[in-house]
């Protein structure tokens, strides 16, 4: 999904990978969480003006990884083990790992670079279709 480097285009990422998750039969709670800080992270710090952020959510085995692209190539995100108690941001990255069991930084085509972070899951449930039978099963989008 491409989305605009904007705060409301951080919002819509996290209710997009909702609708997704669930369709998927997939836990939402701790997915979404990381999927808004990603977002939110990308619409701030890797905002270029007229450009746009893409989120991307894959199922592979049993885990989910969040991919989160923004056009800051040369400006990685840095985990800052204490934040300032009295500021009002700068602990996003801090929950990524506490929530993620992996997250890192990949570099993409200049001047691009991947945000992701992966969640081990359990199965996920088959969603029934309108016809009774099983929905649609995880994959990309």
């Amino acid at each position: 999904m491409q989305l605009s480097s904007t705060p409301r285009g951080a919002r819509l990422a996290r209710l997009l990978a909702e609708v997704h998750l669930r369709r998927w039969g997939l836990p939402t709670v701790t997915a979404c969480q990381l999927v808004a800080e990603l977002a939110s992270n990308a619409a701030t710090h890797g905002r270029v003006p007229g450009r746009d952020f893409r989120l991307a959510l894959r199922v592979i085995g049993d885990v989910l990884r969040i991919e989160v692209t923004d056009t800051r190539g040369e400006r990685l995100p840095e985990l800052r083990q204490s934040a300032d108690p009295d500021s009002e941001s700068g602990r996003g990255l801090l929950l990524v790992d506490a929530l993620a069991d992996r997250w890192g930084v990949t570099e993409d085509r200049f001047p691009r670079k991947i945000v992701w972070a992966e969640l081990r899951i359990g199965r996920p449930e088959p969603v029934p279709s309108r016809s009774g039978g099983t929905g649609d099963s995880p994959q990309q989008t």
